[in-house]
């Protein structure tokens, strides 16, 4: 079942960087079976995603679904929008009073809001998956399961180069919104993918290279359904992902947890690269048994993960398709 997002009110919220906010909406959604009758999967979404993970506008249908991986017959399927999205008339203006830890603070007083103390797995993707993590450090047993995928617990120098990127072009452009995508998208894919869909071909009635025109689609398509104020702030919480800043170290935050960790890389993803995600694994391993990696294979980039259903479904089907769940 699809509801209609649910307002929450997260009152006197002071963020990290000790901005006052007296009223912050939190609008959320639910699929599949009611809450508290079942398992509860919180989706996390990525930079222009929102909490419509699945039904006639959902953004995971191959993942999430009747009979699909996250199977809504058996789940409660909750997702939060950011606050600020642009999904509702919300807009934070001042973007930069925000990192990823204030958004997962938010979501936990909505899981407090909503008298849940614990959920069945924790899942996102790219920042999605960032929320994830800082809220797993922040609040150790809220989940049994982690399931980071194309992210890390921390913004590496290469992200934070190409979020300031985009962050130029997002305050100096004439045309924000479409310059900032263009740039975007040759990180979310990969030269392979590029190769592979263009083969360096030509629009003849253009007289453009059909890559050209396919990031001209790109941009103008975000442009018409995305607002700047939110592709900015989206921006600065995909740069400020990282659960030991003005905190403890990695090892002493997640020794803290019992949850289950099942980090997902992508062997091709320019953003957050496969090499970081064996790091983390391989660190993790140091002090954490029930710790895992899987990686997709796949030439499609950091998008692999809403492209590579199949893969997703393979990789995840031991934790959500196990014929007795435990609620």
């Amino acid at each position: 079942m699809e509801n209609i997002p649910n307002p929450i009110s997260i009152q006197n919220f002071t963020t990290e960087n000790g901005a006052l906010y007296r009223s912050l909406p939190l609008s959320f959604t639910v699929f599949g079976l009611p809450l508290y009758s079942a398992p509860i999967v919180l989706v996390n979404h990525a930079l222009t995603g929102n909490a419509q993970v699945t039904g006639e506008n959902g953004w995971w249908n191959d993942l999430i679904g009747e009979g699909k991986t996250i199977d809504t017959e058996k789940y409660s399927v909750l997702a939060f929008n950011v606050p600020g999205n642009g999904t509702d008339s919300f807009i934070i203006e001042n973007y930069q009073d925000f990192t990823t830890r204030d958004i997962a603070r938010i979501f936990l007083e909505g899981l407090d809001a909503l008298n849940i103390t614990q959920v069945h797995t924790i899942i996102g993707g790219s920042v999605g998956g960032g929320i994830a993590w800082e809220m797993l450090a922040l609040k150790p047993n809220i989940t049994q399961n982690l399931i980071p995928i194309a992210t890390d617990w921390k913004s590496t120098d290469w992200m934070i180069a190409n979020c300031f990127l985009q962050e130029q072009i997002l305050n100096n452009s004439s045309r924000p919104i479409e310059d900032a995508r263009i740039h975007a998208m040759l990180c979310y894919r990969s030269p392979e993918s590029f190769k592979e869909k263009f083969q360096r071909t030509t629009n003849p009635n253009l007289s453009v290279f059909n890559i050209e025109s396919w990031l001209a689609h790109h941009g103008d398509k975000l442009q018409k359904r995305y607002q700047l104020a939110s592709y900015k702030l989206m921006n600065q919480l995909l740069k400020t992902i990282d659960i030991t800043r003005n905190s403890e170290s990695f090892e002493t935050l997640i020794s803290k947890t019992n949850a289950t960790i099942h980090i997902i890389g992508i062997n091709s993803d320019l953003f957050f690269t496969a090499k970081e995600n064996r790091e983390t694994y391989q660190e993790l391993k140091k002090f954490k048994d029930n710790v895992f990696y899987n990686e997709i294979d796949s030439v499609h980039g950091h998008d692999a993960f809403l492209i590579e259903y199949k893969q997703l479904d393979h990789l995840l089907a031991d934790i959500f398709k196990a014929e007795t769940i435990a609620k």
